[in-house]
């Protein structure tokens, strides 16, 4: 899993208009949850840049004032309109303890479907996962080189070690449409 660093600071006031001063000032306020008390601090808005627009999971390190925390990003809220950041979420990371987090989908593979005229769909993106933090992958392997026109890969066909996949089984992960103009001789066939 890859790593990135958060430099933050800590909050002395909380509420709305402080959140908001913070806001203004070009910081995310941010709850760093997990640990024996909730640690709330404030980091510059452009940090966030490489580890919420990219469908990449990272390990964070948090720089509050000194005091390191492993942790990784639980949630985001952005503004509805503008869509800047407004809060963000971190779990921190203990030894021993299992952590959630989606890991994002990687197709490999030449499907047959797709070379006799078929489309292939991804229908998931990223996949939830349990497990220590030292198992957890960059991304999870599909391999879609046995789909033909019509068939599909579900989460119960993906292996996968260490980790506990949380979605349901029957999910559709990557599929092969058929086109319109395939309809007909496929059918037939």
């Amino acid at each position: 899993m890859k790593s990135i660093e958060i430099v933050g600071f800590q909050r002395a006031n909380l509420g709305r208009t402080e959140s908001q001063a913070i806001r203004a000032e070009g910081n995310v306020p941010c709850v760093l949850y997990g640990g024996e008390s909730q640690v709330h601090f404030y980091a510059p808005a452009i940090l966030f840049r490489d580890l919420v627009y990219t469908p990449n999971v990272y390990e964070v390190s948090l720089n509050i004032e000194g005091t390191v925390y492993r942790a990784i990003l639980q949630e985001t809220q952005f503004h509805p309109v503008s869509e800047t950041l407004l809060h963000a979420d971190f779990l921190l990371v203990q030894d021993g303890k299992d952590v959630k987090v989606s890991v994002p989908v990687r197709l490999v593979g030449t499907a047959p479907g797709v070379q006799k005229g078929g489309k292939l769909v991804t229908r998931v993106r990223k996949l939830r996962v349990k497990g220590p933090i030292e198992n957890i992958p960059e991304y999870i392997d599909v391999d879609v080189s046995a789909l033909d026109l019509g068939k599909s890969v579900r989460v119960g066909q993906i292996a996968v070690s260490d980790i506990t996949l949380l979605e349901d089984a029957s999910n559709p992960v990557a599929s092969i449409e058929i086109p319109r103009a395939l309809r007909g001789t496929v059918s037939a066939k």
